[in-house]
């Protein structure tokens, strides 16, 4: 990236904040491997411990179900403890739900196992969120957003290409020992170099004061009760709440869809796995990238954000028709693009807590919502394990994925028209 670029009155502003960009980026995968690895290794799994559609379901349910109490709790954990530290504690809860897996005999004990990863889990976008609100100032935020994201994509690249691998050769108990011994490389970088904009010793006078570019904040201590009475909370929430359960069925569903639609296996949906979050990637860069180069052109913030979530939404709109492909590329395709709207969506759905609500408030805000979130994801994999008990088709899925981005952003625009700053009164 360099040391520095030149801001728009052409002085050199430092680019340190990117590299606490590349930390959360690396996080996000880490993240998201321990995340998709019970994806992956369904069929395996299934076949083993003899599971049916809604034993699996399950599984999803109650891992979701204590990642939407953590999200929560972690919005108001990082707002008191700051990124550094939240994001710290999350990590550790994480990896030791991750590593439990491979101690896992039977249901009970793979759903304990994914409560645990749920609980650490749930703080990794609060953490996130909260550490790009304090090194970015908002024209900036929805492309850093993106950016970050951008590694639960390479994270759900890696996992099929390094699971099935080490499954194979060693087991699948030993798939999530070693996935959890290299990821612990992160923790330590984490806290040795994170540390607040005035804190860090190699941000300079010119790029702290393009951090600081916004108006300050007035520091006040925001509570929940209060959050929960304003609409802005309720715009970002029930987008989510709209938006989460279609990633989580990408994520945990497509390796058993291209298994029953295509016959791929454990060796071989890899490749097509990895097509579709190489383009999910693209998709969250360039939806971040969009809306901050509007705005960088002239456009209100308003207009940026939600024009780059309509084009986005409209792109989801063919993931309705992905069972009826025959070809298998064909179908990759299809959901690709759905999976990289989804990213360009939610990278700019992200930023709504930071674009209206005062940093204070910006790690709860986006805990109720990743809360509120999960509690759609639960009940998309109820509905997702009954539709394949009972019908056997992915068509009712998909549909309800195809149609739930302009659903969402409808509910934020008539929530809030102008994306204005959120007014919280006592």
């Amino acid at each position: 990236m360099g040391s520095e670029t030149a801001g728009a009155d052409g002085v050199k502003v430092g680019r340190v904040r990117w590299i606490v960009v590349a930390l959360l980026f690396t996080a996000m995968v880490i993240n998201y491997v321990d995340r998709q690895m019970i994806g992956v290794l369904k069929p395996t799994l299934s076949a083993e411990f003899g599971w049916t559609e809604t034993d699996y379901a399950d599984i999803i349910f109650w891992f979701q179900f204590t990642y939407a109490l953590a999200y929560v709790a972690f919005g108001r954990i990082v707002d008191r403890l700051g990124a550094r530290w939240g994001y710290a504690l999350a990590f550790t809860i994480w990896t030791v739900g991750h590593f439990a897996h491979a101690g896992a005999k039977s249901l009970t004990g793979f759903i304990m196992a994914r409560m645990v990863l749920g609980v650490g889990e749930g703080g990794g976008f609060p953490g996130g969120v909260k550490a790009v609100a304090e090194w970015f100032p908002k024209k900036e935020r929805a492309f850093a957003t993106g950016l970050f994201n951008a590694g639960t994509n390479i994270g759900a690249i890696v996992t099929p290409l390094v699971v099935p691998a080490i499954t194979i050769a060693y087991g699948w108990e030993m798939a999530f020992i070693i996935t959890g011994l290299a990821s612990l490389v992160w923790l330590p970088l984490w806290l040795i170099y994170y540390r607040h904009p005035r804190q860090n010793k190699n941000v300079g006078a010119a790029e702290l004061a393009h951090i600081e570019s916004d108006p300050p904040d007035t520091g006040e201590k925001i509570g929940w009760l209060r959050l929960l009475r304003v609409k802005e909370t309720w715009a970002y929430a029930l987008g989510k709440f709209l938006i989460d359960p279609i990633w989580w069925m990408f994520l945990f569903w497509l390796p058993d869809f291209l298994g029953k639609r295509h016959g791929l296996d454990l060796k071989s949906f890899g490749i097509p796995l990895v097509i579709i979050y190489l383009l999910s990637d693209v998709g969250s860069v360039a939806g971040g990238w969009m809306s901050s180069k509007m705005m960088q052109n002239g456009a209100s913030l308003n207009r940026a954000r939600k024009l780059t979530m309509l084009i986005c939404a409209l792109f989801a709109i063919p993931v309705g028709f992905a069972a009826f492909a025959d070809q298998l590329w064909v179908a990759v395709l299809i959901i690709g693009i759905a999976t990289a709207a989804h990213q360009g969506f939610s990278a700019n759905l992200y930023t709504l807590p930071s674009d209206v609500f005062p940093r204070a408030a910006v790690g709860s805000v986006v805990g109720i919502g990743g809360m509120v979130g999960a509690f759609g994801g639960m009940a998309m994999a109820k509905y997702a394990g009954y539709v394949l008990d009972q019908i056997g088709s992915y068509t009712p899925i998909f549909v309800v994925a195809a149609s739930a981005y302009l659903l969402a952003l409808g509910v934020v625009h008539l929530l809030s028209p102008r994306l204005e700053p959120a007014q919280i009164k006592d």
